[in-house]
């Protein structure tokens, strides 16, 4: 049995108790043959962020899932007979097993393979409850609660009064070959344990004992494999079997397939057009439950990393639903079943204190496609935002255009089609770059937008497809297509005003004069926002433009807020967009405390603006459950700040449009926000490094910058370059004899460590 936290599982239904407190209205019909909302199933428990089939794993996931959730037990028996929940048949890629009994490791045929490792029937049940702890074995998962927690077993799952348990039998023919009957052992299981479904990839298994549980209420499901596997009792693939679902019927009252068995992907990861799996299933009484859900692997570009969109895109969409989804992150799924199904086409609330904080894009839906083009602002438009932003940058020219840096290497193809024109510019950025102040317009026009995928070393790009898609727009495009659309509000972001002043540049002139010709000068519909990290430009909006909201961007990492440095900020602006980790204390990916930073802030009569959100995992501490949409809550529900700045407005959206992000509602289920230290609690002392001390308080000479220099004459190509700029910067061509040594020095070092 594994150890025991008493104090642990009642900290949690503290935490999460409000997820069942009571029944909501009667919500709309499903497309489950039952015609019930799709059943949440907890592989191995909430395998996603603990070990699997742990303690913790089997009561978090009762905690924090539909009070109906199913706990999925891997079977797997001991020497003696013991019924262990643990996923896979060797326990050394997931157990302390091959370190406590290093002499062990065996070879046994599977299914005609040969498998190397340790297996549960060479040990006893008191060998592996005394001695084998549980580990987590992926590695983008935590590995903080390693070794705390012994193996589980079906027993110990009885135990936690689950609603429904759902037995998985991977290989009762292996058990079945050394003298352990799967069978026999699941007859003898006590009434009141309770099996809801028993799941398995043999058919001979499941016809055996349906014969022997015939005035049971156990539901038997046949479980596919990849389609070119063979099943073991018939000789055929499960894809041939597929095509029989006649014959399956007769033993089983469902089957659960992988995914892709009903939403296939095409070569390149997008979603191809569904199988008719699902109905045809339904159309024999027989149910359909999805395996593979997880919220940390790459699925679908279609899905944008959001896991709740996978989930809907299996339970919501116009023709079909499953009637269950096996998960290792329950709760996400559980949300997508109880608040997000059925919403999308919901009115979206209008933002405020008493209802939710502003959509503000990033580069508009960058996510989706290349940042400021007009696709991605359609698309941010199109996704329910309030506010769009443009970051300006200027030609050589004098020409306004939205584009997320003034380096335009990362965002378009100029870093191969200039490449000559790339220099450095210390005050900027202390790495080389084509700046959008080296090139005409004309230039500008010739470049195409480059997707950035700030997580694609990882694997995880964003939409491919849409790579290279979309148009650079100016001030002025920019301006006539937000007319044009229902946004409540657009934000103009200036940069490097001062350098660009001394190099002959005025770019806050030409936001006044685009601004004015635009008739933002006068009343409008939309509410007007200057972002700045420089005080001295949002001074000169204070003066010019007295309707416009300012925004002073704070770029460092900040704990807390001195009432000098507020008062100052008051001078010149009505608000902050900080950073993430401005709100939050971390240690080690987990969350310790929330910072007095928004409250702060907010208690000085500021708004506060957070960014950016993203929604690959990797940007996800674990208290995030690897769901995007969990951080939303916990900024707009617990942090209560005023604006999230997203690359992805279209997952804040649907989150705001369904009714579990209106609290006043008394819901039976709802998506809650992170709970700081709930998960740092419940680590094995010494499991994390040492906390980092809080990050500074923020002081006055953070905030005031000196006066805007007057802009200078505009520079020609024989005009000087400007005071101050010459020393910072450095031409290509200037490096470019350095540049060979140094690349002759690296390939001759690289060559000789290939020799050795």
């Amino acid at each position: 049995m594994g150890a025991s936290y008493p104090h642990m599982f009642l900290i949690l239904l503290l935490l999460h108790g409000a997820n069942a407190a009571s029944k909501g209205p009667a919500g709309p019909k499903w497309q489950t043959l039952s015609g019930g909302p799709p059943q949440v199933i907890a592989r191995g428990g909430f395998s996603g962020l603990f070990p699997d089939s742990s303690q913790f794993a089997y009561q978090f996931a009762l905690s924090t899932s539909l009070p109906d959730v199913a706990l999925f037990c891997d079977l797997q028996f001991s020497s003696d007979g013991m019924g262990f929940c643990k996923t896979g048949l060797t326990l050394d890629n997931s157990t302390t097993v091959s370190e406590v009994f290093p002499k062990m490791e065996k070879t046994y045929k599977v299914d005609g393979e040969e498998v190397h490792g340790w297996f549960s029937l060479d040990f006893t049940a008191d060998q592996l409850i005394q001695n084998v702890t549980l580990i987590q074995n992926i590695f983008s998962r935590p590995s903080t609660f390693d070794g705390s927690m012994g193996m589980y077993t079906l027993d110990d799952i009885v135990e936690l009064r689950p609603p429904q348990i759902w037995l998985n039998v991977q290989y009762n023919a292996f058990f079945l070959e050394h003298k352990i009957s799967t069978e026999d052992y699941i007859l003898k299981v006590p009434k009141e344990y309770s099996l809801n479904y028993i799941s398995s990839t043999e058919i001979d298994f499941l016809k055996s004992l349906g014969g022997k549980l015939k005035k049971s209420k156990t539901k038997l499901i046949f479980r596919f494999l990849n389609e070119d596997v063979i099943e073991r009792s018939t000789k055929k693939t499960y894809g041939d079997l597929l095509k029989d679902l006649k014959s399956i019927k007769v033993f089983a009252a469902g089957i659960l397939v992988p995914k892709t068995y009903i939403w296939p992907l095409n070569k390149d990861q997008y979603l191809a057009p569904s199988t008719s799996l699902v109905k045809d299933a339904h159309a024999l009484g027989l149910e359909v439950y999805a395996s593979g859900f997880a919220n940390d692997i790459a699925t679908s570009y279609n899905y944008s990393y959001d896991p709740s969109a996978e989930y809907l895109q299996f339970i919501d969409n116009q023709d079909f639903s499953v009637d269950g989804v096996l998960t290792d992150f329950p709760p996400t799924a559980s949300g997508a079943v109880a608040c997000l199904a059925h919403s999308k086409g919901n009115p979206l609330p209008p933002p405020g204190k008493d209802t939710r904080p502003l959509i503000i894009t990033h580069n508009g839906a960058s996510g989706v496609f290349p940042g400021s083009t007009d696709l991605a602002y359609e698309q941010a438009i199109k996704d329910g935002t309030d506010i769009i932003d443009c970051s300006v940058q200027m030609s050589k020219d004098g020409v306004a255009f939205c584009m997320h840096s003034v380096d335009l290497s990362a965002h378009t193809t100029a870093g191969t089609a200039f490449v000559s024109k790339s220099s450095t510019v210390h005050e900027i950025q202390n790495k080389s770059g084509v700046f959008a102040f080296s090139l005409s317009w004309s230039e500008i026009q010739t470049l195409k937008p480059d997707l950035f995928s700030p997580f694609a070393q990882a694997g995880l790009k964003r939409n491919p497809a849409a790579k290279n898609a979309g148009k650079i727009l100016t001030l002025p495009q920019f301006l006539d297509m937000t007319e044009a659309s229902n946004v409540t509000g657009i934000l103009i972001e200036i940069e490097h005003a001062s350098y660009l002043a001394r190099r002959g540049i005025g770019v806050v002139d030409a936001v006044f004069s685009t601004l004015t010709k635009a008739g933002y000068d006068k009343e409008t519909k939309q509410q007007v926002y200057i972002q700045s990290d420089d005080s001295s430009v949002l001074s000169a909006f204070k003066t010019k433009f007295t309707t416009f909201k300012r925004v002073l961007n704070l770029e460092i990492d900040f704990s807390d807020a001195s009432k000098p440095s507020l008062d100052d900020i008051k001078k010149f602006a009505d608000g902050v967009r900080i950073h993430r980790s401005s709100v939050t204390q971390i240690n080690g990916y987990f969350m310790t405390r929330f910072t007095d930073t928004v409250g702060t802030l907010q208690a000085a009569n500021l708004t506060v603006f957070v960014g950016v959100l993203k929604n690959e995992f990797m940007n996800l501490g674990f208290d995030y459950f690897s769901d995007p949409t969990v951080e939303i809550v916990t900024y707009s529900d617990a942090v209560m700040v005023d604006g999230l700045v997203t690359d992805y407005p279209a997952t804040a959206a649907h989150y705001f449009r369904s009714p579990c992000s209106d609290t006043s509602l008394n819901l039976s289920y709802s998506i809650l926000p992170a709970q700081p230290g709930a998960l740092v609690h419940l680590a094995a002392p010494g499991a994390l490094a040492p906390a980092a001390g809080p990050a500074p308080m923020l002081e006055p000479k953070d905030v005031v910058d000196p006066p805007l220099p007057p802009v200078k004459a505009v520079i020609t190509a024989d005009a000087p370059a400007p005071t101050g700029a010459a020393d910072n910067t450095t031409s290509a061509a200037s490096s470019i004899a350095g540049n060979n040594i140094l690349w002759a020095g690296v390939v001759a070092l690289l060559s000789l460590n290939f020799l050795h």
